[in-house]
Order: structure tokens, then sequence, then C-alpha cells
């Protein structure tokens, strides 16, 4: 952000070796050991104010490209998934998180939108609420330089797919074929409390869909757990 204040273009990525002042989603703790991809893309006027929230999916989608293209001919490579909103999944364990900050800068005021992406390479966080792994895990020369290499040249096809929003409806059915838990029981934790229903889909700005007992509900934000979900038995998690 404080580059877009200076007047950066955008489409630029920031790569760290450790985050010490790094944000988790909602304050949460950030640990950021040697090893892993700690990245964040600067995007400057991308779209309009309120198509920006459908970045988390373009993200996602190019995330899930980089992570299956580290693992093709492993036996992991068909259980990388997304979560909605901000997770990437391998055989149920999260492997990454994806964090979107907006702010207007300059005159007359343009949209930047930071894009953080964490990915376990090489290590993974101890004393989760979830289970968690690493890349290395389930291919052992992945290296955060070419998963990074991997990560902008995937994001740069997808931003280009999406097209400032104008092809939003393409990206929304491919991140629904990757979703984990799609179909299944879930619940999301909420500031007022929780919802307890089934993940049915997304709606056409990307809002979660939850059929509940009292109808179909539309959720913009929330934390998603699927109490069903478990990790696959061939995937190997060596954090858990």
């Amino acid at each position: 952000m404080a580059a877009a204040r200076d007047g950066d273009p955008g489409r630029l990525w920031f790569v760290a070796g450790r985050q010490l002042a790094g944000r988790g989603r909602q304050g949460r703790v950030w640990a950021s050991p040697p090893g892993n991809l700690y990245s964040s893309l600067l995007l400057v006027d991308p779209c309009a104010l309120n198509e920006a929230p459908q970045l988390g999916f373009v993200i996602g989608l190019a995330l899930h490209d980089a992570v299956t293209a580290a693992m093709a001919n492993t036996s992991g490579a068909g259980s990388v998934t997304l979560k909605w909103p901000n997770d990437l999944l391998v055989g149920g364990a999260k492997i990454a998180g994806i964090l979107l900050e907006g702010r207007t800068v300059g005159t007359p005021g343009a949209l930047a939108v930071a894009i953080g992406c964490g990915v376990n390479v090489t290590d993974s966080p101890e004393g989760t609420p979830y289970p968690t792994t690493h890349l290395a895990a389930h291919a052992p020369r992945a290296n955060r330089a070419s998963l990074f290499e991997a990560l902008s040249a995937a994001m740069a096809a997808r931003l280009a797919e999406w097209d400032r929003g104008r092809n939003f409806a393409a990206l929304r059915s491919g991140w629904l074929e990757r979703a984990a838990g799609l179909g299944t029981e879930a619940r999301v934790r909420l500031p007022g409390g929780e919802r307890h229903g089934r993940f049915v889909g997304l709606d056409p700005h990307g809002r979660l869909q939850l059929e509940t007992a009292d109808g179909l509900e539309l959720i913009d934000a929330g934390d998603l757990y699927f109490p069903n979900l478990t990790m696959q038995s061939d995937v190997r998690n060596d954090a858990v």
C-alpha cells in the first residue's frame, strides 16, 4: 500500500523470506518460518470497487494451478481443493491462505488492492485448530522460488481470463469445480453466531450459498467448517 500511495502503477509482486510484521485474517497470529512463500501482489485500478472481492477467487484459482503443477505425477495431485473464502487444501489439510486488502489512493482516488498469499512449502504450523500440511511433504523437490514463478505466471493468466470482472461467471464455475465440501454439511462462524446447513454453491457475486432449515442464505464472509470433511488417507501430513 505504501508503494501504491507513492504512485506505483501496480502488477507488482513483493516476496519476503520472512514477515516479521505479517497479519493474519481478522487479526490472527501470523507465523513465517523460513522456506515458505510469503508474497503480496499490488494491483492498482484492477476493477470497479464492488467487483474487488472477486479477486479472491482469481488468486485462489492461480494458487490451485501453481500447487497442482508442483504436485504433478504425485498421489496427492488430485486432492488439491479450494475452501471458501480464502484457503487452499491438500487432502483436506490447509496448505495456503489468502488475504485481500483494498484502499483508495491518490487523486481522484484509484482503488489499490494488495493480495497476500502465504504457502506452506517446507514447513507447516503446529497447534492449529485444523490440519495443516506443506508442499514438500507431497512434492519433495518443490521450493518457494519455483512455486512463486508458477504462481506469478498463473495469476497473470487468470487476471487476463477474469478481464476486470467481465468474465467472472467462468471463473466462478472453475472455482466450484475445485471446491472443498460442495454439497456437504457445513457450519459458518459469523460475528453474530454460527449458521448450519449445506454448502450448495456460490451466487453470481461469489457469496456462499448455505441451504438451511430456514431456506437459502447468502453469506459474504465468515469462517467455513465441514464437520464431515476428513483428510485423505493417501496424503501424508507431517505436521499433524
